[in-house]
């Protein structure tokens, strides 16, 4: 509409198109212009509001005629701006690689060292410092018995407080087990370390079987104690024409609980170095097993009957033989201790020298139906008989 003079009218300023401040961004601190960006007046109608110096609704200044522009949102809440990735330092990729390196090669060593030791028996395998290694098992054990062959069977010496005595390993249950070793040595070992080492030389130490029967080496030292030491023990001693009893008596000898350990070990250096050096047994006050009194008991019971007087011993009246005390009885009868107790115990070639051929073109029908020539066990089964009594002298040897 024209209006007085010419000009345009008020009216108009309502029809003027007005720029919109753009809304402020979500979080921003925005206060209101101080300004009405839409007027009533003509002249300010249609012109963009600059906002004054207390206008800090965060935008940055703009230019003549360009339009402020945002600040960037901020960051989501709980997220951190990404730093910078680090450099990579030299160093360390050179340490990886050195590392890597070293455990290929050690896979190499170990997979060599496997393909080169594929035998029975692993190379660098020793027993005892002899090498059995590398080849089979017939091979290992002939090596261990080449090498220590002649060392297994030899004697073990004895000390006991000065007297020595020899004691053999097979009669005092001592063994070095060839074969048991060379098993044991057959394991395979898949160790990296012995693996690896086996190309460099590096010996595999295999410990030798070698049993020990206890309770057999036990009664060895006894018996050997019998030849050792001061102590005694009781028995009876047959002379012409008598049988006198010998009393036991206190004294040293070999400990021989103690004394097993120490002829064990004896024996596998002696094995081992070929050297055979006496061992000092430990000993220890023993008393006599056999007391006086199981003395008193077998001269009653045995010795006197049997001494007393002559005894005949026969098969039939073409084969007889008498025996008496003064020549002939005191040569072959014998005790022995047994727990303890004592027992008798002829000595059956004694007995065969002094009957000679006085039964030769007798025989006996054994249990079998076998008929088979008299033996100094059948002349000693029936003569013990008469040997009880002081009645009947005479012994028959049943033929059937």
């Amino acid at each position: 509409m024209t209006g007085p003079g010419g000009g345009l009218s008020d009216d108009t300023a309502i029809l003027t198109p007005q720029k919109q401040v753009p809304e402020p961004p979500v979080g921003t601190d925005f206060r209101t212009p101080p300004h009405d960006n839409v007027s009533g007046h003509t002249v300010t109608s249609g012109i963009p509001v600059v906002p004054g110096p207390d206008w800090d609704a965060g935008f940055p200044p703009a230019g003549p005629g360009t339009a402020p522009t945002p600040p960037a949102p901020p960051a989501p809440s709980g997220q951190s701006t990404p730093a910078a990735a680090p450099r990579k330092k030299k160093g360390r990729n050179k340490l990886a690689l050195l590392g890597g390196g070293v455990i290929a090669l050690a896979g190499i060593a170990y997979g060599a060292g496997l393909l080169m030791n594929h035998s029975d028996v692993p190379k660098g395998t020793t027993v005892l410092g002899v090498d059995i290694g590398g080849g089979t098992r017939d091979e290992a054990v002939k090596k261990l018995d080449d090498a220590l062959g002649d060392r297994i069977d030899n004697p073990i010496k004895l000390s006991v407080d000065g007297d020595t005595v020899t004691l053999k390993p097979d009669q005092a249950g001592l063994a070095f087990d060839a074969q048991a070793t060379v098993r044991e040595a057959a394991t395979s070992d898949y160790n990296p370390v012995s693996v690896i080492g086996s190309l460099f030389g590096e010996q595999r130490v295999v410990e030798p079987v070698m049993p020990v029967d206890e309770e057999k080496l036990h009664s060895a030292l006894e018996t050997a104690a019998g030849g050792a030491g001061t102590a005694t023990d009781g028995t009876i001693r047959f002379e012409s024409g008598k049988a006198v009893p010998v009393y036991g008596k206190p004294g040293k000898g070999i400990d021989a609980d103690r004394a097993g350990e120490a002829v064990a070990e004896a024996y596998r250096a002696q094995v081992e170095t070929g050297t055979a050096t006496a061992v000092a047994l430990p000993t220890a006050t023993k008393q006599p097993t056999v007391s006086n009194a199981e003395v008193d008991r077998m001269m009653r019971e045995f010795a006197e009957p049997a001494m007393s007087d002559i005894v005949r011993v026969q098969t039939d009246a073409a084969h007889s033989i008498p025996l008496s005390p003064e020549n002939s009885l005191w040569k072959f009868l014998r005790v022995k201790a047994v727990n303890g107790k004592l027992v008798d115990s002829p000595d059956l070639n004694a007995l065969e020298q002094l009957y000679g051929s006085t039964f030769d073109g007798v025989l006996i029908t054994r249990g079998t139906g076998e008929k088979t020539p008299v033996t100094p066990e059948d002349v000693y089964g029936a003569l013990r008989t008469a040997l009880l009594s002081k009645t009947n002298r005479t012994a028959v040897i049943e033929t059937s």
